[in-house]
């Protein structure tokens, strides 16, 4: 799986940013990271994201456990690998029928967040168990939506290029082609949106502080981001308004 977005939708940390990044190469220029993927799978499908990016998958060699799924609703987009476990009272939540997937329940989630917003994002991400990672795409508002189980089950890295395009992959060496040494793995329990940046799932109320990481060769990459357990947010929660309001730019 890959999704690459332009960096005035998803605007990645600076601290993803290696001093040893990779050559001045954008990675949506030419669908270049694209085009990569489909010389390692052939049969990969490319979803255009016009000026916002894209979204591109192959169900060649996948884990059986841990499947890719993809599905576009009302111009929300989202590519989900893994496995949820309370499939069906998640269902029961969001009003899905019984032949709504993985995919599916991430779509709703996300709308029933974006539009009516009963739970804070953290609640909606938390209540999901299983091994999975997602990222999602709302066209509709330009926002970005990704998350990875506390656990870390499903490989999920990612970077920046050189011009700050966020490259998202469960194939290191995939982000590795278009970001060099600027990435690390997908922080495990947590999530991202184009609103708030990265987030803790699992400790709303904290904040995340970059760990550098230095491979072998002595060299610094991008870092990866714990919980710190010493610095607490302001507010982990939303402002309660009517139900027509457009909740995208809050969670």
């Amino acid at each position: 799986m890959l999704a690459v977005f332009d960096k005035t939708v998803a605007k990645c940390p600076d601290a993803l940013q290696s001093p040893h990044s990779a050559p001045a190469t954008s990675v949506l220029k030419d669908g270049f990271l694209a085009n990569h993927l489909a010389s390692l799978h052939p049969g990969s499908v490319t979803v255009n994201l016009g000026t916002s990016g894209l979204i591109a998958y192959s169900l060649d060699k996948q884990n059986p456990l841990l499947p890719r799924l993809f599905a576009v609703v009302d111009d929300i987009f989202c590519l989900f690998q893994g496995h949820i476990e309370n499939v069906a009272a998640l269902k029961q939540q969001y009003g899905l029928n019984k032949t709504a997937n993985e995919v599916i329940i991430v779509i709703e989630a996300y709308r029933t967040l974006r539009d009516r917003g009963p739970y804070p994002a953290d609640q909606v991400v938390k209540d999901i168990l299983g091994k999975f990672v997602f990222v999602l795409y709302d066209s509709t508002s330009k926002a970005t939506f990704i998350a990875a189980d506390a656990d870390g089950s499903v490989p999920f890295f990612w970077g920046t290029d050189s011009e700050g395009n966020l490259v998202l992959s469960d194939d290191v060496q995939i982000v590795q082609k278009g970001c060099g040494k600027s990435f690390a793995p997908f922080p495990k329990g947590c999530f991202f949106t184009t609103s708030r940046g990265l987030r803790s799932f699992e400790h709303p109320m904290n904040e995340l502080k970059p760990v550098p990481r230095v491979d072998s060769s002595g060299q610094v990459c991008g870092s990866t981001f714990k919980v710190d357990a010493e610095t607490k947010k302001e507010s982990a929660g939303m402002p309660r308004v009517d139900s027509s309001y457009n909740w995208s730019s809050n969670y």
